[in-house]
């Protein structure tokens, strides 16, 4: 019989061993090291879920090859606005994680962070033609200003000639390649990260499932703790807490009961993709190639031919192939949808579903596809790709975002959400794509909203470890090139 402990009380609790609950612990710690910081993960290690490598499709987004993040309008132009803000995003990260290299608070950056060439492969003219537009407008930025762009299918070989043996002639091909792409394993950056909260002094704490919060007498936030392995429960205390529990996030939310909370809703999407660890077929094969999606697919399902590092090894990986799994965790139940039904958030949730009709299209043929229209869709990239030479692997949960709208009553949100309490004292992520890769500038936005009151004090110390701090790379040549060479430096890309 489980057996209830006494309470234990901290400043901040973080809630989650993801790469958003490590982000976040390492800023407070830096910046406010006298502050106590709780940390608890349901599984038995950190970074298990959406943070690692197998289960995160996007590994260093910086919208050097997502074409999703720079659509085509109806005028046919391309809006470069939200590649830009992605990609300044990903730079706050860079130089996070190259301050904490130089402070020795996380080792080798090789065992987290490898340059890669992310490129853009279209075939068709359309795709040819929106390639094109693309390039002509990202390219005229500072940021994207050495991106390349070939219909040559020689060029094309040379960059990544798995695209192109084997291909038949008479289609118009498109490719275009940035050389200063990465490849980020974070479920290595999360341990990492985590390993050392752990020896500065925050309370990590594995195995450790929250079921509720709720707000106490004294204003103070109660969460009920289960320690899985010893059966008891406990409550723990605290002024701040974070929810960043993947799709587990929602469920805690629903249960702080604030009004910031009310009309969320999530909508899992689950996905499998081919790994290849072939040294003949891998070593043939160093890029992150996007293309685009089909019809009626998510953002986050756009297939996607990656080089891999993982523990020191090199692999390929191809998909996702879409699927549908009412689960919200890889480790959660098969009764989180259904349990996160609530009044407040029905009706948005069955707006969505409405107005979501490809979707579900999408996902019920995915789901129902054969394992040779499976390996059809890798040779569409890889065209004297053999099946045999690959595994089935089943990717983590994607749970995207339901939400009020005022005037279509309900919306799906396919990027992140950050949820906080009027009062600042709780706040939660939700969504999926692209967050691991912006979970710095993510998790300083959470400082502001949460600790106005600190953020002048904090000011030179974040200035310190971000040091665009305040500026738009962009806009400013000579801030960007020395960003990038010290970036560069730290984390050993040049």
């Amino acid at each position: 019989m489980s057996q209830q402990s006494a309470a234990t009380t901290y400043d901040v609790v973080l809630v989650g061993g993801g790469i958003m609950s490590a982000t976040l612990g390492t800023f407070l710690q830096q910046l406010q090291p006298d502050w106590s910081i709780g940390l608890f993960e349901n599984l038995n290690q950190a970074g298990l879920e959406s943070s690692d490598p197998w289960n995160n499709a996007g590994t260093g987004h910086a919208a050097l090859c997502e074409l999703n993040y720079s659509p085509l309008g109806p005028d046919g132009t391309v809006d470069p606005t939200k590649a830009l803000a992605i990609n300044e995003q990903f730079q706050v990260s860079r130089q996070f994680w190259s301050y904490l290299v130089n402070e020795g608070k996380l080792g080798d950056p090789k065992t987290f962070i490898n340059p890669l060439p992310h490129m853009s492969f279209v075939w068709g003219n359309d795709h040819a033609d929106y390639l094109k537009t693309r390039h002509e407008s990202l390219s005229a930025h500072p940021l994207f200003e050495t991106m390349e762009y070939t219909e040559d299918p020689d060029t094309i070989r040379g960059w990544a000639p798995l695209l192109i043996d084997g291909r038949k002639g008479g289609q118009r091909l498109a490719a275009s390649r940035q050389t200063n792409g990465t490849d980020v394993d974070f479920g290595s950056l999360t341990r990492q990260l985590t390993t050392n909260l752990a020896n500065s002094g925050v309370d990590v704490r594995f195995g450790h499932k929250v079921t509720s919060v709720d707000r106490g007498t004294d204003g103070r936030w109660e969460l009920k703790v289960k320690n899985k392995a010893a059966g008891e429960s406990f409550t723990a205390r605290a002024r701040f807490v974070f929810l960043g529990a993947g799709g587990g996030a929602l469920h805690l939310l629903q249960s702080s009961g604030i009004p910031e909370g009310k009309g969320f809703g999530g909508f899992p999407v689950s996905g499998k993709f081919l790994k290849c660890t072939d040294e003949s077929i891998v070593n043939q094969h160093m890029a992150k190639v996007y293309g685009q999606a089909s019809v009626g697919a998510p953002p986050m399902s756009v297939p996607h031919l990656d080089t891999r590092f993982v523990d020191g090894r090199r692999s390929l990986l191809f998909g996702p192939y879409g699927g549908f799994s009412s689960n919200f965790l890889k480790s959660g139940s098969y009764l989180d949808l259904p349990l996160s039904v609530r009044a407040h958030n029905l009706l948005p949730m069955l707006n969505v579903a409405k107005d979501n009709v490809d979707l579900v299209k999408y996902l019920v043929t995915e789901v129902t596809k054969s394992q040779a229209k499976k390996v059809d869709a890798l040779q569409d990239f890889y065209p004297l790709a053999n099946g045999g030479d690959w595994e089935m692997i089943t990717a983590g949960q994607r749970v995207q975002v339901m939400k009020k709208d005022p005037k279509k009553g309900g919306v799906l949100q396919f990027g992140t959400e950050v949820v906080t309490a009027g009062d600042g004292s709780i706040g939660a992520l939700l969504g999926a794509s692209p967050g691991a890769s912006q979970a710095a500038p993510i998790m300083v936005g959470l400082l502001e909203k949460c600790f106005p009151a600190m953020m002048e004090a904090w000011k030179p110390k974040l200035q310190e470890m971000i040091p665009s701090r305040g500026h738009r790379l962009n806009e400013n040549r000579s801030l960007m090139e020395e960003v990038e060479q010290a970036t560069n430096a730290a984390l050993k890309l040049a």
